[in-house]
């Protein structure tokens, strides 16, 4: 691992049902609703081997904790 590690490194994907809210930097998921939102973050939680953090009822964060 780089010994300069940024913020993006972190960010493994962001899922999220408002388009307005997020732009690119990373893997960015749009979803219809909450219920596929929140199917999708656990589902990439799982694949990508990150943790998803809620940020309030329209985003997701799944991040890597080094």
């Amino acid at each position: 691992m780089s010994d300069s590690i940024s913020l993006q490194n972190y960010i493994l994907a962001v899922v999220t049902t408002r388009k307005d809210r997020v732009i690119g930097g990373t893997a960015v998921f749009y979803c219809d609703d909450a219920e596929e939102m929140n199917k999708y973050a656990k589902n990439l939680e799982a694949i990508l081997d990150g943790i998803a953090h809620g940020i309030g009822d329209d985003l997701f964060l799944i991040v890597k904790h080094f």
